[in-house]
């Protein structure tokens, strides 16, 4: 026997049915009064619903109006102000990842010598944001503005470009480190990638359009084993996912210099140290494990060969950045249209005398006075290469870039900073 569902609703359409008497036709109705209120209380909860969503909508296009980092009469004034220069012919620079460790190293040096710099940076949190936030004081001091923001931000990338009229970009924010990128790969696509193509559009469409400097690493050599590395060495073969994202922002570049006529520098740098540095770096983790009473692992490639470093003192770092940027050259294009060709260049900026790990560890353990506790183990499969050695003799050439400062003298000036940034008693380590 059929339900009343099968009765009311039958399975075949066109034929809804309601004659089959007197108690169907009044259950019928009394289930129609019932659906009817409750559509009409569904209704009301619907508008109540879109009401509350649409009024939650507006608090928060409120708060994030009222506390946006970037935005307003005065924040605008402060970004002229910044980036205005202070000699005849200088430059106006937007320095990314400014709180970064070679970032504010250059930002520092660009203002010392008259050129305006405006800062960006995401203070992300890869590392403890404080020192970040310690070296953006240190911008702060000498009139240098950082503006918090993300490169992946199109209206604020455009509202920096409407208000400066940059002659140059120095690129220096990324995600760094070759072994966290096995732990949360997709910020590195976010960063290297995506950021980069944004900042690079941005740039296109500038008028007039700057010429670009930016970060890419001596890992784009791989597993490459001729050395020195030389610019004219194959990038083909990366080791790490950090590695493949660099050896990608180098194609990105070369198509948007071949296109849109941007002139184009990416520096290729080699294990950069020094005072202000990043914790991450093996040297940094070295000095505050020896100062701790805590074990350090030193990593040894195939047949026990220990690793070997082409260290580079930050100075020299800096030496090779402004050097760039002094001899980028134009870039071509106008509103987005090439009007001609544009220079194209990589560098390797290097200190061209690699140190084996064991002996920067030495270096460490005589300046701060301490014995480190050493534990060897076998290189793990994270992307790691067991040597570095830059081949120089392009950027020598091209700017004059020389490196002066040797690995005993780089760490001296680190472990004194090292100790006076943490509130180290020389008396508490010696």
């Amino acid at each position: 026997m059929p339900s009343l569902e099968d009765e009311l609703f039958p399975s075949t359409p066109g034929k809804f049915k309601i004659d089959r008497g007197h108690n169907i036709n009044r259950q019928f109705h009394r289930c129609f009064a019932s659906t009817s209120t409750m559509f009409i209380w569904a209704l009301f909860l619907i508008a109540l619903t879109a009401s509350y969503l649409s009024f939650q909508s507006f608090v928060d296009s409120g708060n994030r109006y009222f506390t946006a980092s970037w935005g307003g009469i005065q924040w605008e004034k402060q970004i002229r102000n910044s980036a205005k220069t202070n000699r005849p012919g200088g430059m106006s620079v937007l320095v990314t990842g400014a709180t970064g460790f070679i970032g504010s190293h250059v930002s520092l040096a660009l203002k010392k010598r008259g050129d305006g710099v405006v800062g960006l940076d995401n203070f992300n949190n890869y590392y403890d944001p404080s020192l970040k936030k310690a070296r953006q004081s240190l911008l702060h001091s000498q009139a240098i503005l950082v503006v918090e923001g993300d490169l992946n931000d199109v209206k604020l990338m455009a509202k920096l470009f409407d208000l400066v009229a940059f002659t140059h970009v120095m690129h220096l924010a990324a995600q760094a480190g070759v072994r966290y990128a096995m732990e949360n790969p997709s910020s590195y696509v976010h960063s290297n990638i995506a950021g980069l193509v944004t900042l690079l559009e941005t740039c296109k469409s500038a008028n007039p359009q700057p010429a670009i400097v930016w970060a890419s690493s001596s890992s784009v050599y791989g597993l490459n084993d001729k050395v020195p590395f030389s610019e004219l060495d194959r990038t083909d073969q990366p080791a790490s996912l950090y590695a493949a994202t660099k050896k990608a922002g180098e194609e990105i570049t070369h198509t948007y210099n071949h296109i849109y006529g941007l002139a184009i520098t990416g520096l290729r740098f080699f294990t950069v140290y020094g005072p202000w540095g990043r914790p991450d770096m093996a040297y940094f983790s070295f000095t505050r494990n020896i100062l701790q009473g805590k074990t350090i692992t030193i990593y040894r490639g195939k047949n026990k060969a220990d690793l070997a470093r082409d260290f580079t003192y930050i100075d020299d770092i800096v030496k090779g950045c402004l050097g760039s940027l002094d001899t980028s050259g134009r870039s071509t294009g106008s509103g987005g249209k090439k009007r001609g060709p544009a220079p194209y260049r990589n560098f390797n900026l290097g200190n061209t005398t690699p140190v084996k790990v064991p002996t920067l560890v030495n270096i460490l353990e005589k300046h701060l006075r301490v014995k480190a506790k050493r534990k060897i183990v076998e290189m793990p499969g994270n992307g790691d290469v067991p040597y570095t050695h830059a081949n120089i003799s392009l950027a020598r050439r091209e700017f004059g870039y020389k490196p002066t400062t040797d690995l005993q003298t780089g760490l001296k000036n680190f472990v004194r900073w090292y100790l006076s940034y943490y509130g180290y008693n020389r008396k508490d380590v010696w």
